[in-house]
């Protein structure tokens, strides 16, 4: 086998991408190198997983206590909603941030799987990425967000945050129709002098972006388990 701390290093060749095999039949000291990395990786994976959750429970705490206020009395004024949406917007922004750096780690754990354990496992089907060793060598070298803001605004979106924002529309809709019944819902949704009708447009305008946000096809760059996109393709971005 080529000596990989060579001159002549070429990462697409394939006695250089496929060590899976070495490195499960002797004990090599890039063997070992490689464990110690993949579950440094995989911890990584795991605290950036855990402030993801961190932020959600914040946000689903903050909408009850809001919610219960903004029905317990009549008299309590119903942009309260309005300001409760606010804040779980500024939630999604905080979370996208997060899954952006979540993302760098669990890419990194999965270049591993696919194209080192799997290559140990079974050799016969190869590896994923020809190039996979050289790229995440110049991951470790110089790290990059490979996820647009974009993209994690949807996915956070997609999985949490649209349902959410979602319940707290619902709640506003009802605060100002049914749980005023003595007033027009035009007039109930006025807030001191901005007129009902500019503060719906407002919330209807703010409701259509983020369907548009979520919704609207984009190509796929966050590398998880389940939802591949090009193995040759490791996209690095810093937007």
């Amino acid at each position: 086998m080529t000596d990989s701390g060579s001159d002549e290093f070429d990462p697409t060749a394939p006695d250089q991408r496929e060590i899976g095999r070495e490195m499960v039949d002797d004990s090599t000291g890039l063997g070992s190198l490689m464990a110690h990395v993949y579950r440094g990786e995989v911890d990584r994976v795991g605290t950036w997983r855990q402030r993801l959750d961190e932020t959600t429970t914040w946000a689903v705490t903050l909408m009850a206590a809001i919610l219960t206020w903004a029905f317990s009395s009549a008299d309590n004024p119903h942009y309260i909603l309005l300001i409760g949406i606010v804040v779980v917007t500024i939630f999604v922004g905080i979370e996208a941030r997060r899954y952006r750096d979540y993302d760098v780690f669990r890419s990194r754990a999965r270049v591993i799987q696919e194209n080192l354990f799997a290559n140990a496992l079974d050799p016969s089907q190869g590896t994923e990425s020809h190039g996979w060793r050289a790229e995440l060598s110049r991951d470790y070298r110089k790290p990059t967000l490979k996820v647009s803001v974009y993209e994690a605004l949807a996915n956070r979106l997609r999985r949490v945050y649209l349902a959410l924002l979602s319940v707290l529309l619902a709640a506003w809709v009802f605060r100002i129709t049914a749980f005023a019944p003595r007033q027009d819902w035009l007039t109930a949704a006025e807030i001191a002098r901005l007129p009902g009708v500019a503060v719906v447009a407002v919330v209807g305008v703010f409701y259509v972006v983020l369907l548009v946000v979520t919704f609207w096809p984009h190509e796929r760059h966050a590398k998880g388990e389940f939802r591949e996109g090009d193995p040759d393709d490791w996209k690095e971005t810093d937007q």
